[in-house]
């Protein structure tokens, strides 16, 4: 998909998607500068947040769909990477803020609410921030946003509780979020990480080199897909049960619907969820460079491979450590990268596995919904009025 013309890839209905997915490794470099360039701000609103408490910050990372699942993917990884003893991370949807606000969010709880949003056009994505403003007595507001012109932006703007952040290059214009999700994922990881920024970019220069690595490998991505499958399972464990989440989403997106997809933790799938594996299945497990988590995700894919009932069991990984040694996507050589940087280059492998299941079932990546019944930009939703 990537060698091929821009006509092309409009004749298969991909041009748009192709390009973003292949754009990401820039969009990172860009993203750090972004942070950097920042910087003060982000530490004068922190710095006002910490003011609300006199013990920990709850620090409530929300969305809706792909967005949601940034957060299930960056917080596993912050609560051991982040100042835990000033924060407690936690990933809720906005879906849930709105539904339920009493069972998720804590009136008394000082709190920075993180919104993720490509748009900021989401009636739920609007109505979190209203809602949580009304039940919680001290709150802040961080938008990371790819939008400038969507109403999540421009609703905060003068807003003295809130700070917005934007990457406007990876606002996607095709249905499925890619960019989007990754750049929102580094964003919010570089601004909680309390790693030094010398260590954060060296890290993203190594996502950026790995990220351009999956673009040149594309067959090898390919060859996954070259049997008669209807089945496409993810699993992980940590930040990477969130990355589990997304990539089976982009399948399920990208091929509306015509190909099954299911998605667990690493231990978790033995529980009932591995049922869905037959022998029209691919199974997908991202390796963890955490040695101790590590064997946990070697052991369900040396477990699925010797039961031989998946069509294929593929490990995603880097070559740290002990690797699968069944058939696998390795990134070899470079610095061990922790898991919500992995994940960077990790979901370029999935996304590029989903655009190339996308046209093989016959589908058009850049507008997947022939009904028109999913949008890129939810439609449908009341929201209905909230007291505290």
């Amino acid at each position: 998909m990537f060698e091929k013309s821009v006509d092309e890839l409009k004749e298969l209905g991909a041009d748009i998607t192709t390009a973003e997915i292949a754009q990401q490794p820039d969009l990172w470099e860009d993203t750090f500068q972004i942070y950097a360039d920042n910087k003060a701000a982000i530490e004068k609103f922190l710095a006002e947040a910490n003011a609300m408490a006199e013990g920990r910050t709850s620090v409530v990372f929300a969305g809706a769909g792909t967005s949601d699942y940034v957060g299930d993917t960056v917080a596993p990884y912050l609560r051991r990477a982040g100042d835990t003893a000033t924060y407690d991370f936690k990933p809720v949807a906005t879906t849930d803020i709105v539904s339920a606000p009493r069972d998720f969010l804590g009136a008394d709880e000082p709190t920075i609410l993180v919104s993720f949003a490509r748009s900021g056009n989401s009636p739920e994505s609007l109505a979190a921030v209203d809602v949580a403003r009304k039940y919680v007595k001290n709150i802040k507001f961080l938008n990371i946003t790819c939008a400038p012109e969507g109403k999540l932006a421009v609703e905060s703007e003068g807003d003295p509780d809130a700070l917005t952040l934007l990457i406007p290059r990876a606002n996607d214009k095709g249905f499925a979020m890619t960019g989007s999700y990754s750049c929102m994922a580094l964003l919010s990881t570089l601004i909680f990480d309390t790693a030094s920024d010398e260590q954060k970019l060296a890290w993203v220069r190594e996502t950026a080199r790995m990220g351009r690595e999956v673009v040149a490998r594309e067959d090898e991505v390919g060859a996954f897909l070259a049997g008669d499958f209807d089945r496409v399972t993810y699993l992980g464990s940590g930040s990477f049960v969130g990355l589990a989440q997304e990539s089976q989403l982009k399948i399920l997106e990208l091929a509306h619907g015509l190909t099954a997809t299911s998605w667990d933790s690493c231990m978790g799938y033995r529980h009932g969820p591995k049922s869905f594996v037959d022998d029209k299945t691919l199974v997908f497990v991202f390796v963890n460079n955490d040695a101790y988590t590590r064997q946990y995700d070697l052991d369900i894919l040396n477990e699925i491979a010797g039961d031989e009932i998946a069509q294929k069991t593929i490990a995603v990984q880097q070559d740290c450590g002990t690797p699968f040694a069944g058939e696998s996507f390795t990134f070899a050589g470079g610095e061990a990268l922790p898991e919500a940087y992995l994940a960077l280059p990790f979901v370029m492998v999935a996304q590029v596995v989903s655009l190339l299941n996308s046209v093989r079932v016959g589908n058009t990546p850049d507008t997947p919904s022939p009904s028109g019944t999913v949008n890129r930009v939810v439609k449908g939703v009341t929201i209905h009025p909230f007291e505290a």
